[in-house]
């Protein structure tokens, strides 16, 4: 007779292998949505749709990977501040220009959009460690730039884009003048038991229980907790607690990390926040927090005063 210790154990088996199956096969798909179901990789639209001034932007990254960007401007003579955006996890940035035509009016910006590679038009699959080369050849290409003022470059991450922007900013403390990000996860490791809730007794982040015995096959931990406190920059962080997707405490967690070590970190909630319309249901307060870190880390200059003047003529 088998006792109850051997089927618990063979129970445990089951559930590890099962775990070790589900991440190695279909793991990049948990993670990367580069198309929506029903829809196609293609853009829907372009920023003509919604008459944006703005440019095609190609770009190699550091392993041969082609890229496409837009660069988009608030006119054709604004030199700042320029944010670079890094999307979530699903769709393309096609998906977020409704919102980019908003921001361009309200924060008075330019805001330069990048495809990750396996994405929109870019070639590659999506990947952490390719990800993460991309965002920095967008950077160097904005830091290139003579029609911009490049020490007004902000990096605004959503979601994933948060975990991209956390490790691009503290890697460039000289080229990005602050960070803001928007209901970002503490860690994938830490996201793998919020989605699915079983492995979370075999991985986790710091913060977690269990043995943690399949942290070592996921290839993109995005580990954001662990970048974030040596983030020298100013960082917004905007929080809306009714996300569906990424538990609020997540921004929370990155907060008190960030915020032991620098001083220029504000946290913003907005009651009814959800995942990806928090930029929308937080009304004029959303884009008002936005605003005022801008006039305190990247204020507009007597040019900016100027040429938004004769682009009005």
């Amino acid at each position: 007779m088998v006792s109850y210790v051997s089927v618990l154990l063979y129970g445990v088996g089951g559930i590890v292998v099962a775990g070790m199956a589900l991440l190695v096969a279909f793991q990049e798909k948990l993670v990367y949505v580069p198309v929506l179901p029903g829809l196609t990789k293609s853009y829907p639209i372009t920023p003509a749709r919604l008459r944006l001034v703005y440019e095609d932007v190609w770009l190699r990254s550091s392993d041969g990977i082609r890229l496409h960007s837009w660069f988009i401007k608030l006119f054709p003579e604004c030199r700042g501040p320029t944010i670079l955006f890094f999307q979530e996890n699903a769709g393309n940035i096609a998906h977020r220009l409704e919102m980019v035509r908003i921001m361009l009016q309200r924060l008075q910006c330019n805001v330069f959009m990048l495809s990750y590679r396996g994405y929109g038009a870019s070639d590659g699959y999506p990947s952490q460690h390719g990800i993460i080369n991309d965002a920095q050849a967008a950077l160097d290409h904005l830091s290139q730039r003579t029609d911009i003022d490049t020490d007004r470059i902000v990096v605004f991450g959503r979601s994933l884009g948060g975990a991209v922007g956390s490790v691009l900013t503290k890697n460039n403390p000289d080229k990005v003048a602050a960070l803001i990000l928007e209901n970002t996860f503490t860690s994938i490791l830490d996201m793998a038991g919020v989605l699915l809730p079983l492995l979370k007794w075999v991985i986790g982040g710091p913060g977690t229980k269990g043995p943690k015995i399949l942290n070592f096959l996921v290839r993109s931990p995005w580990s954001t907790i662990d970048i974030i406190g040596q983030v020298k920059q100013p960082i917004l962080f905007l929080s809306g607690l009714q996300d569906e997707m990424v538990p609020p405490s997540h921004m929370q967690m990155l907060y008190a990390k960030a915020a032991a070590r620098n001083r220029q970190c504000i946290f913003v909630e907005f009651p009814t926040g959800m995942h990806m319309d928090t930029w929308l249901s937080g009304g004029d307060q959303y884009w008002r927090t936005i605003q005022q870190f801008f006039e305190k880390h990247v204020p507009k200059t007597g040019y900016d005063i100027a040429a938004a003047g004769r682009s009005t003529l």
